[in-house]
This record gives structure tokens, C-alpha cells and sequence, in this order.
């Protein structure tokens, strides 16, 4: 049902791998296979979580290293473009939203937010993965690292994001899973919500968000103290 948003309502912006789904399996299968071109043994799911974060250019470089083989920039190019057009064939074989996500999105909608997607998977590629998913209607804005000429942690990626979508940073929350995120929303002044179920190197509680949750129902009411928003009967 579409939702009627006024000009100031605060905004969301989520990101997207090991925030909104799970899609570890499908980014390390095609790791693998790039790593299989290049005569490199594969990385296990489990490692390669904690590869992920940071778009497909530095999984590539991250599992390069994991196996001990320097990456020249111009074997990086030509492999970046590889892994884009596996991927682009394999986004959701496996791939999945994490459980209460769907809810918790309509809820937010419902009560009058403003939701967007900020990511550094491709714009093209993040698109497709969250209208198979099913919930690509829901995001006022889905922009990529190919979106604009910055990337996270650059904060322009997500001021931007947020521009697009019709919203105002000073009534802006994000919500993520890495460092990169949390990095991106401080430097663009803006609160953060981490999960703990995404991919990270480190405890996302060591990052310094401003709240944690685990699982989706509580993000409702953790963006309601964030955005300072005083709630009304209807």
C-alpha cells in the first residue's frame, strides 16, 4: 500500500550486505570462482564472512591476501569485471533477508519514515538482488558504489543517498554491520544502529555504534529514540 510521506519525515538508510540479508554464500562462491581463475585455493563461507564489507573490488584484494599473492592494480580491473558478471548471473541462489527485516521496513513505512539503501555493492546489482528479494518498492533511494563518484566510507555516499531519497540528514539514522559503515555514518554526523549478524572482523560492539540490536524487531524503537521524533496518537 503506498504510504504518503511528509517533507520532513526522518529517514533510514540501510545497508545492504549482512545488514538487510545474508548473502555471505552467494559473494563467496563467486570469490571462489575468481580465486579458481587465478590458481588460489578457495575461501570457506565462514572466513570469508569476515571479508566482506567493503565491496566486491576489496573482497577480491581480502582474498588475495588471504592466500599470500600480491594483486597488481591492473590484474585487479580485469578481475573486478569477472566478478561482477558471475556475480550478476548468481545474486540470489542462495541469498536471503534476515528474519523480521520485511516487518520491520513496513513498520517504519507505516509510521511515516523515509527508507533508503546505501551501499557498495553495484547500484545495478543491489537493485536486482533486493527486487528478487522483494522489497526493493519499499526504498525511496537504492544507490550503489557506482552511484555517485564516492563510495562509503566516503560520508558523501550516504549524504547523497539520503538527498535522493527526499530526506534530511539532521533527521537521519543509519543502520549497518562493519566498520565501513559505522566510520561513514560518523563521519557524516549521523547516528548508527549496528547488527551483530553481519560481516565484520571485530565485534561490531567494539566499533562504538550508538545502539546494537539483534534482531530487526528491535530497530523500530531504537530509530525512534535516534531520530528524536515525538509520536502522536493518530
Amino acid at each position: 500500500m503506498p504510504v504518503t510521506l511528509s517533507a520532513s519525515a526522518p529517514i533510514v538508510v540501510f545497508d545492504l550486505d549482512g545488514t538487510l540479508a545474508e548473502t555471505a554464500a552467494d559473494l563467496s562462491a563467486t570469490l571462489n570462482v575468481v580465486l579458481a581463475r587465478e590458481g588460489l585455493p578457495p575461501v570457506d563461507v565462514t572466513r570469508a564472512r569476515d571479508l566482506i564489507g567493503a565491496g566486491a573490488r576489496a573482497l577480491i584484494e581480502r582474498g588475495f591476501a588471504a592466500a599470500g599473492r600480491d594483486l597488481p592494480r591492473d590484474r585487479l580491473d580485469t578481475l573486478f569485471r569477472v566478478f561482477l558478471a558471475h556475480y550478476g548471473q548468481h545474486l540470489c541462489d542462495a541469498s536471503h533477508l534476515f528474519p523480521g527485516v520485511v516487518a520491520c521496513l513496513d513498520r517504519l513505512r507505516a509510521a511515516g519514515y523515509r527508507l533508503a539503501v546505501c551501499t557498495n555493492k553495484v547500484e545495478d546489482h543491489s537493485v536486482r538482488l533486493l527486487t528478487l528479494l522483494g522489497v526493493a518498492d519499499r526504498f525511496g533511494a537504492i544507490c550503489g558504489r557506482d552511484t555517485f563518484p564516492y563510495c562509503k566510507p566516503d560520508p558523501r555516499h550516504l549524504t547523497q543517498t539520503i538527498a535522493r531519497a527526499g530526506g534530511d540528514p539532521g533527521r537521519a539514522v543509519m543502520v549497518g554491520d562493519s566498520r565501513t559503515d559505522i566510520a561513514t555514518a560518523r563521519a557524516a554526523g549521523i547516528p548508527v544502529v549496528a547488527v551483530p549478524f553481519g560481516y565484520t572482523d571485530v565485534p561490531v560492539q567494539d566499533l562504538g555504534p550508538d545502539a546494537v540490536i539483534d534482531h530487526f524487531d528491535q530497530l523500530f524503537d531504537a530509530v525512534e529514540a535516534m531520530a528524536g521524533r515525538t509520536r502522536t496518537a493518530a
